[in-house]
């Protein structure tokens, strides 16, 4: 018989709260939440371990998850305890516990002339999804966070990347170690920056390559501006001088693709 949860006083509901609302206790866990058809069969496909399957019956359409195949339990729960459950409306009543897989620098495979997106100490949930929705869309090879200022299990990341998280290879690390790894595998640091900077369109991203981005409010750090090979503007040609990261980052990377692609 299926468990059936109908208290929202229940622990595994209180446990679940906790790990949408806390990172430390996703930290202490080693848990993260998943909510959605699409999330979590990006979750399932990128082989990380569902622990705990909840399903809204009277909200779920069944067939949408049929092909599923996963070791964890599986709990119903009424709409009022999945109301409660759920960090934001319109998940179509499943969500998954997950068991974090964190990537180190080194699980990064080498290949001929990758293609990495690099951000430092960015705040904002929400621009590292959306910098993840575009490194999926020109299939970079990983997002590297440096010294990031939010953990890369939130809610809202997972939210505004709608899967991206899964799909591109992400990792976590300090800036010292991404510039020696970078410097390592012989991949060009090109920085994002408006002062001593060439327009982006002008410089060569064929090769291996690092896009840099540092935070909208202050840019990037000294150390990252005295490691590039090259450092790279987009042309501002308004009363503004800045773009959203999000925004930058997608310029960027396209500009990498078309390059690649006008080569073949």
């Amino acid at each position: 018989m299926e468990q059936v949860i109908t208290s929202g006083q229940n622990p595994r509901v209180k446990a679940i709260v906790a790990l949408q609302q806390k990172a430390a206790e996703r930290r202490r866990t080693g848990l993260f939440v998943v909510e959605g058809v699409r999330e979590i069969g990006h979750v399932l496909r990128a082989g990380y371990k569902v622990e705990t399957l909840f399903v809204c019956h009277e909200i779920l359409d069944e067939s949408a998850i049929a092909g599923w195949r996963f070791d964890g339990e599986r709990i119903a729960v009424s709409p009022h305890v999945y109301a409660k459950m759920a960090y934001r409306e319109g998940t179509e009543g499943v969500l998954a516990v997950v068991r974090a897989c964190n990537m180190n620098l080194e699980d990064l495979p080498e290949v001929g002339a990758p293609i990495y997106v690099v951000m430092e100490s960015v705040e904002k949930p929400g621009n590292l999804g959306a910098v993840l929705r575009t490194a999926d869309a020109a299939h970079a090879d990983a997002l590297i966070v440096c010294d990031p200022l939010t953990d890369l299990y939130n809610p809202n990341l997972i939210r505004s990347s709608i899967g991206a998280r899964f799909t591109v290879p992400t990792v976590a690390c300090t800036s010292e170690e991404c510039i020696r790894f970078l410097k390592r595998r012989g991949i060009r640091i090109l920085t994002a920056q408006l002062q001593d900077s060439s327009l982006y369109y002008d410089v060569d991203m064929r090769r291996g390559t690092a896009l840099v981005m540092g935070t909208e409010s202050t840019g990037l750090t000294d150390q990252w501006r005295r490691a590039a090979d090259a450092h790279i503007r987009i042309p501002m040609l308004g009363s503004l001088d800045s773009l959203n990261v999000s925004v930058s980052a997608s310029i960027l990377l396209f500009e990498a693709v078309r390059q690649r692609l006008m080569e073949k």
